[in-house]
């Protein structure tokens, strides 16, 4: 991959395939076409549906035609369960046909008024990550981590081991054991931020939350493999970007900066002035660190498009940020890592340390900003909020997520305005958009190429299977190349085409299909009965014996909770095969891979 000139830690991300998408596709359908084959579908019937992947972009099928302005209508109830929801579960299709789409959609925009249901409540509130705060997920990652390096030393000495380390308790290093270890100790509350992520995507009758609440962790992204923020990911979604994804987005900018997760992961939390008098006990760099300045402005906020235009943003408005956001970390106590900060001002784990702070004057944006503490960086976000580069930058990307991968200007221009308008209100963009034509066009009717989440989640909602074990879901997301919160760099994962549509996801997505369709993948039973998907084991508990098999889906009950999702003629082709392959047929589609 190519690096990144602006960033040589980044890559850039291309498809799998150098060559152009018209290649892509048809790449991808032969791939496609020789495993349906492999696993016994027919050659014809699946190369009769295959192909329409080459032209079934912005297609409306006779099944789903209808006069997109009336609410109610066929087509415009499949597009608003695929673009608003994670496809439709069974009985929705009926439902929203019934309350119209622009009920539908209202009620979507509240979604504090929409019980999430007793079973879900408690299932959630069975899980540590979504009860426990920020503060003691650090303590006991560090807590266990001391633990670790202890029996380590122990272990040493009873072998035998170093001398010094029997004298001064110093570790050993013993690499593969601790490593194993480790792993062991984040992988109870990993397992839990995966079940409380899935769960809720499948289960929540609030789905446009859930929704945007996948848009804006991309947005904002941090990465789950870098130390603290294993155990903070959960948190990050819970407190920061679930309650704020559809307010004011200042509000949503103020969370995010604010949470460990990402002071922790952009490094800000160690980000300090040139002459600031900082604590020599804690064992931390001083230093100005500009990665959350860039980030903020590059992909938060102004947009990297914008860097060095007029209106936009310079390397120098990027070094005067962060000496705005220094001191802005959060509390060392809870780090390991060093003692109490000095002079600090607590708001939970987040606080301000004057004696960190860069409290000369900046030069940013065109604004003079003199030394005034934590407000200087408030209002900087009050300005990044507000500021029209910003507006455009969100705007293009919500349009771009729910409309087209290249949506229209009009759309874009008109949620601006809106953007602008209400200071930032996300519902009311988002209401918006929902209701403008651009949106209902029906060529903005299966435009969009599910990304592999988008693709499982909805694959397994359509199946209306309870969701027992998720297990099979994370490794499935896995091995398609979007591991749950996985993404290594601050731009989070791509919702566009041209990022998923290739070979080796083609073929993963009918081997996950084929498993969920004839009843080897095991979301359905407890984990330690799960099986495997593409050879891979994903169960975190083999059995000795292979799990009983629930049974199949059904295709003709698949069908009817898809709707006019499936066209005509893929329906056809579906009811004229065997019936232990329909329904991997029917999620296999061309029809089911877009949205």
């Amino acid at each position: 991959m190519n690096p990144d000139p602006r960033h040589p830690e980044r890559s850039t991300r291309r498809p799998a395939s150098s060559r152009g998408p018209a290649s892509q596709v048809g790449a991808a359908v032969v791939t496609a076409l020789a495993l349906a084959t492999a696993v016994g579908f027919s050659f014809v019937a699946v190369q009769s549906i295959a192909g329409d992947l080459r032209s079934s972009a912005g297609r409306v099928d006779a099944k789903g035609s209808g006069d997109a302005k009336d609410d109610r209508s066929e087509a415009l109830v499949a597009h608003v369960l695929n673009r608003v929801a994670y496809g439709p579960r069974p009985g929705d299709v009926e439902r929203v046909r019934r309350i119209g789409v622009d009920a539908y959609i209202d009620e979507q925009l509240h979604p504090e008024r929409i019980a999430l249901g007793d079973s879900l409540q408690q299932r959630l509130d069975a899980l540590d990550v979504q009860r426990l705060p920020a503060g003691t997920l650090i303590d006991g990652y560090r807590s266990e981590q001391r633990a670790v390096r202890e029996a380590q030393r122990d272990r040493a000495a009873t072998k035998g081991g170093d001398a010094k380390a029997k004298e001064v308790g110093e570790p050993v290093e013993l690499k593969d054991d601790v490593v194993a270890m480790r792993r062991q100790q984040y992988q109870r509350l990993a397992s839990q931020s995966s079940e409380a992520r899935l769960v809720q995507a499948v289960d929540s009758p609030r789905q446009l939350q859930e929704v945007m609440t996948d848009f804006w962790f991309n947005h904002f992204n941090v990465f789950v493999g870098k130390d603290l923020d294993r155990v903070l990911v959960s948190d990050y979604e819970r407190d920061a970007i679930r309650p704020n994804a559809m307010g004011h987005f200042r509000d949503l900018l103020g969370a995010t900066a604010k949470h460990p997760a990402m002071l922790f992961y952009l490094d800000n939390w160690l980000s300090t002035g040139a002459d600031a008098d900082v604590n020599r006990n804690a064992k931390q760099k001083a230093g100005l660190n500009e990665n959350y300045a860039r980030e903020l402005m590059e992909l938060h906020t102004l947009g990297v498009e914008n860097e060095g235009r007029p209106g936009g943003y310079t390397q120098k408005d990027v070094t005067e940020l962060a000496r705005i956001l220094t001191g802005w970390t959060f509390d060392g106590r809870a780090t390991g890592r060093g003692g109490p900060l000095e002079g600090v001002e607590s708001q939970n784990l987040f606080v301000f340390a004057p004696r960190r702070h860069d409290d000369g004057t900046k030069q940013w944006l065109g604004h003079a900003i003199r030394g005034n503490g934590e407000e200087e960086g408030e209002y900087a976000l009050d300005v990044l909020a507000m500021h029209p580069a910003t507006a455009r930058h969100v705007s293009f990307e919500l349009a771009q997520y729910f409309v087209a991968d290249q949506p229209p200007q009009s759309l874009v221009d008109r949620l601006t305005a809106r953007w602008l308008a209400t200071d930032g209100d996300i519902r009311e963009v988002l209401r918006t958009l929902l209701g403008s034509p651009e949106f209902r066009d029906p060529s903005a009717m299966t435009a969009k190429f599910k990304t592999p989440y988008q693709y499982v989640v909805s694959a397994t909602r359509a199946s209306g299977l309870p969701v027992v074990n998720v297990q099979p879901i994370v490794g499935t997301l896995s091995q398609l190349g979007m591991p749950l919160y996985g993404c290594l760099t601050p731009d989070g994962y791509k919702n566009t085409e041209a990022a998923w549509l290739n070979p080796e996801g083609m073929t993963r997505r009918i081997n996950f299909v084929t498993a969920l369709a004839t009843g080897r993948l095991a979301i359905d039973r407890p984990a330690a009965a799960a099986a495997s998907v593409g050879g891979q084991a994903i169960a975190p508990t083999p059995v000795a014996q292979p799990a009983a098999r629930s049974a199949g889906l059904d295709a003709v009950p698949l069908l009817e909770t898809l709707g006019p999702t499936i066209g005509a003629r893929t329906r056809g082709v579906v009811l004229g095969t065997e019936p232990q392959l329909a329904a991997a047929l029917v999620l296999g589609s061309p029809d089911f891979m877009r949205r």
